[in-house]
């Protein structure tokens, strides 16, 4: 039992800076915020959208960790779910283009000189979670 909730603990550290890393990533490197000011013209509120993207990551947060249940009707499910998509694909792209999210995360980690044991973890990570999704929810 002590063995689960260590890597469990583990697990849930390791997620959070990755995720942390890339959303960091994505906001500094990719610099979404100034550029997003300079496309609107609205430069003198910057703190504004940093502080919708602090508000928006806590509820992100809230509602992940709570089970928050919406009733949206069928027909506004597929604009909502072809807008997410194409979000987290873009973002996906944008990130993979840049190429310093892997630096970045190995040197929050402490692993500056060792990208490659970092790829390694996030393949296995990868095929560990899809095996399990596999083995574990699709035969229920």
């Amino acid at each position: 039992m002590t063995i689960k909730i260590i890597a469990v603990i583990f697990l849930g550290i390791a997620s959070g800076l990755a995720v942390g890393a890339g959303f960091v990533a994505f906001l500094t490197v990719l610099g979404i915020i100034p550029r997003l000011t300079q496309l609107t013209k609205t430069m003198k509120m910057i703190r504004y959208y940093e502080w919708a993207v602090v508000l928006g990551v806590i509820a992100g947060s809230a509602a992940t960790l709570w089970d928050i249940a919406f009733a949206f009707p069928p027909w506004l499910l597929i604009p909502l779910g072809a807008s997410s998509g194409i979000f987290v694909g873009m973002l996906a792209a944008a990130l993979t283009e840049v190429l310093n999210v892997l630096p970045i995360l190995a040197k929050r980690i402490g692993i500056d000189g060792q990208i490659v044991i970092l790829l390694m973890a996030l393949v296995f990570g990868k095929i560990a979670g899809s095996l399990y999704q596999w083995f574990y929810f699709i035969g229920k």
